[in-house]
């Protein structure tokens, strides 16, 4: 990374210290002394690397030779690798030796791999006698001691939160009753070998969808992080980031912002990000006046948010292809503006901060106008370039479609060469200590053509994700095969360009290879163990009643209000975060509350979109990092600062509040998230622009209202009316829906028709009303039925499994066909008892005004509160 001091940091951590910070949450804090146990431990990690690669390989040119694994296989394979590992490497207590493995952590960590390794060679088994319910003796002692072990792994490598939780879960899955149990989700109890059975043996606990996702999607792409960063994409970044901003007021705060966001690409830590770029970002900071605990909050609340930045988004954002049933590229459209406002409105955060302290820039101050003009400039000839390669490739294919994937290889080899080329004319990158009184701020001129290969496998990755449209583990497979011919050539090829010894480089850069497949696999072992860990929870939610009848519970808290189930999901979501890891968070609230969420607000007639429920879960799991008294990341920063780590995460949720409103505002406007936009016409993506540019100008004055500056020092009432502005550009509906009425209800006997005369691609909305399956308490539902294509053009409400009947002015409903999406949504109603499950409005869409009209009012309230602020101002507001 560049010049470190030897002594540390005034009254922050030294360099070692720091390095065992992130060691000890990320990749295990122990380094034995043995060599032999070191070699051994570097060569488990390696191997998982390359079974990772290999069952990745999507030509499967070895079926011939070796059998091809399923991923029921595989699994088992990944999560043994796993707590092999997370024994050998995290000790058992802060007490534990770190320079040497005590015996007993050996039979364990082979114990739990065992216990793994069982389920993949005895797969055939297992599929005569556990899977098909007669699980053996021998299998259900293997079962319990793996699950033990797994927890312990868990507790190991993550703390003990999701082990705590998990022990909760199978309790409560075997007790079934109890005084600490709800009389809601109250059951009989399962028996200890079911329990087991559904846990271990089976595929749809431990070894279940997450597991199944870490081994498919997540490994390739924090391997894929591990390599870019070992090749020193980092210290590009970094630097990147302090040659354009860096001379900007407040210009460090900025660079950490970018950089981390850059950074975001190659490490899914907030931790391992927080420690990689604030070494150097936060004393710059302090330099230009940030107080050790602002600095250290600007680090946080901008690592944290790497994880929600696409194309590469956190672990959790594979989950949700599984789990929303949508592929990557739907989660990358919907995540993509809240993500990107959400840095915007950071940067600005941080600019305002500078402008209320006066701040300096580091060296000669740069305008910040021209500075986004360049920007814009670039960003375009790079949409032109990119446009133009689209079309010269698709070109290329249809005139020579034998030969195009030679000469596309051909050409990327040619480019890759060209600019190792134009790196080795610059020197290799070297940071400045950040702590010396003497610092030089680079250039972008100097730093841009050190790195530019660097953007070759991410430009592969975004091609295959974007333009290919193959899956994740596809492009990022081939995106880490060019990462290892970058980082293995690109030593040499420099050393022949400058004409040093090409041997020793060569050396050097297998050398970094192979640091980087086991840097890949030890950053896997929390993750790996936290997935399998989470697969405890979900297997527990779908066996017991608590998955379903937890809809019950939340909405008797709630008093059936949206907004305050949504306040009680997001404060449950940071206290689980607290001691879970961001990924493990996420699976646990969204198997327990993204239904929920759904179902609570088609009761108020808010028909929330699955992929909505589950970003909001995602958000607020990313906040829990930041959110004292236990933010990991806060820690982490304060460590690098100085500074107190509490008033380091109090200032960091403050700066971050604007990832916190996100989650509410796509709830109640999901056009935030770009649902149901097609951006596949040029309306849709004119709107797209249209979402982009209003988000973001509503983002900044929420956060010129919360940082209490806006052109100058804001009185209260200012603060008050910026924040209304902003909350009027993002949801206008609110205030339309005041004034005039949604919709015009319709008789409900009319419902048939209204599915026949809508034309496809129209909406046909109505309100259902009967008892409740669980307590015969009256229930309402709004249901939404979207035409399509496929539907015939009579009798479709029959064809989509509605059982409607007609009895004067009132239709009734039996229960929908068994396997329709309308049977899943009305499985809450009891159909077979009274009063009966009756429709008791059809609602069309109102003839009303636009709610685009509210902006005017807003604006001008915007325009009185520039003027008056006009008044006071005294330095630029740019």
């Amino acid at each position: 990374m560049g010049t470190k001091t030897e002594t540390g940091r005034e009254g922050g951590y030294s360099d070692e210290e720091l390095q065992d910070l992130v060691a000890s949450t990320d990749t295990g804090g122990r380094a034995p002394t043995n060599r032999s146990i070191a070699l051994f431990l570097s060569a488990v990690a390696l191997l998982w690397s390359l079974f990772q690669l290999w069952i990745a390989q999507p030509q499967l040119w070895f079926g011939q030779w070796l059998p091809v694994l399923n991923s029921s296989q595989t699994r088992p394979v990944h999560l043994g690798f796993a707590i092999l590992l997370a024994f050998l490497a995290y000790p058992a207590l802060k007490s534990s030796p770190r320079d040497r493995i005590p015996l007993v952590d050996w039979v364990l960590a082979i114990a739990g791999a065992a216990c793994a390794f069982y389920v993949f060679f005895f797969s055939r088994e297992l599929a005569l006698t556990a899977r098909s319910g007669v699980p053996t003796t021998t299998q259900i002692v293997i079962g319990s001691v793996g699950i033990l072990l797994l927890l312990e792994a868990s507790r190991r490598a993550l703390g003990p939160a999701l082990t705590v939780v998990g022990s909760l879960f199978l309790l409560y899955a075997y007790m079934g009753q109890g005084w600490l149990i709800p009389s809601i989700i109250e059951h009989a109890g399962l028996s200890f070998v079911s329990i087991v059975n559904a846990q271990w043996l089976d595929t749809t606990g431990v070894f279940g969808i997450p597991l199944g996702v870490s081994t498919a999607f997540v490994f390739l792409f924090v391997l894929f992080g591990a390599l870019l960063d070992k090749a020193g994409a980092g210290n590009y970044f970094i630097q990147i980031a302090f040659a354009g901003l860096g001379s900007l007021r407040g210009g460090p705060a900025k660079a950490a912002v970018v950089g981390s966001a850059m950074t975001g690409l190659i490490s899914g830590s907030s931790i391992a990000n927080v420690v990689t770029t604030g070494t150097f970002t936060i004393p710059l900071m302090k330099r230009v006046g940030f107080s050790a605990e602002k600095s250290g909050a600007v680090e946080v609340a901008s690592s944290v948010n790497g994880q929600i930045m696409p194309p590469v988004m956190g672990a959790a954002a594979f989950l949700m292809v599984e789990f929303v049933g949508i592929s990557y590229i739907e989660v990358i459209k919907h995540a993509f503006i809240p993500a990107v406002i959400s840095y915007i409105s950071l940067l600005y955060i941080v600019h305002l901060e500078a402008l209320k302290r006066d701040m300096p820039a580091l060296g000669a101050a740069a305008n910040l106008g021209r500075m986004f003009l360049k920007i814009f400039v670039g960003f375009v000839i790079s949409g032109v370039a990119f446009t133009a390669l689209v079309y010269g490739i698709n070109a290329l294919r249809d005139l020579v479609p034998s030969l195009s994937g030679w000469i596309i290889l051909a050409a990327l080899v040619a480019a890759y060469l060209a600019m190792v080329r134009v790196a080795a004319k610059n020197p290799d990158l070297t940071l400045d200590d950040p702590n010396s009184k003497e610092f030089h701020l680079p250039t972008v001129a100097e730093v841009f053509p050190t790195g530019i290969h660097y953007l070759l496998p991410i430009l592969v990755l975004v091609w295959y994700l974007m333009i290919e449209m193959q899956s994740p583990g596809k492009s990022a497979f081939y995106a880490v095969m060019a990462m290892l011919v970058i980082i293995v050539t690109q030593r040499p090829l420099k050393a022949m360009f400058r004409g040093e010894n090409v041997t020793v480089a060569a050396r050097a850069g297998f050398g970094d290879l192979i640091e980087g497949l086991i840097a890949g696999a030890r950053n896997m072992i929390g993750i790996g163990v936290a997935t399998a860990a989470a697969g405890i929870i979900v297997a527990t939610v779908t066996k017991t009643p608590i998955g379903t009848e937890l809809a019950g519970l939340v909405e008797f808290l709630s008093g059936g209000n949206l907004f305050i189930m949504l306040l009680l999901v997001g404060v449950f979501s940071l206290i689980l975060g607290m001691g879970l890891p961001t990924t493990a968070n996420y699976i646990v609230v969204s198997s327990l509350m993204a239904s929920v969420v759904v179902s609570l607000g088609a009761q108020e007639g808010l028909i929330v979109p699955l992929i909505a429920a589950h970003l909001f879960v995602f958000y607020f799991g990313i906040m829990a990092d930041v959110t004292p008294p236990v933010g990991l990341a806060s820690f982490a920063a304060a460590a690098v600062s100085g500074g107190d780590p509490i008033k380091t995460g109090i200032t960091a949720f403050f700066y971050s509040m604007r990832t916190a409103a996100l989650p509410f505002l796509f709830i109640y406007n999901p056009t935030l998230i770009l649902y149901g936009v097609d951006l596949g016409t040029t309306i849709g993506m004119l709107h797209a622009v249209l979402v982009f540019v209003l988000a973001t100008v509503a983002m900044l004055l929420f956060a010129a209202a919360t940082q209490g500056y806006f052109l100058a020092p804001s009185r209260k009432w200012e603060s008050a009316a910026l924040l209304l502005v902003a909350f009027t550009l993002f949801v206008p509906g609110f205030w339309l829906d005041r004034i005039q009425p949604r919709f015009e209800e319709m008789p409900p006997v009319q419902l048939a028709q209204a599915f026949d005369e809508a034309e496809p691609g129209d909406a046909v909305r109505f309100v259902v009303t009967g008892p409740s399956f669980a307590d015969g308490t009256p229930t309402t539902l709004t249901l939404i039925h979207t035409v399509q294509e496929s539907d015939p053009p009579s009798g479709r409400a029959e064809a989509v499994g509605l059982m409607l009947i007609e009895e004067g002015d009132q239709l009734f409903m039996d229960e929908p066909m068994f396997g329709t999406a309308f049977q899943k949504k009305m499985q809450g109603f009891d159909f077979y008892g009274e009063p009966r499950v009756e429709v008791t409005n059809l609602q069309h869409p109102a003839d009303r005004m636009p709610k685009q009209i509210f902006w005017l009012p807003a604006l001008l309230l915007l325009g009185l509160v520039v003027v008056m602020q006009r008044r006071r101002q005294t330095k630029p507001a740019f």
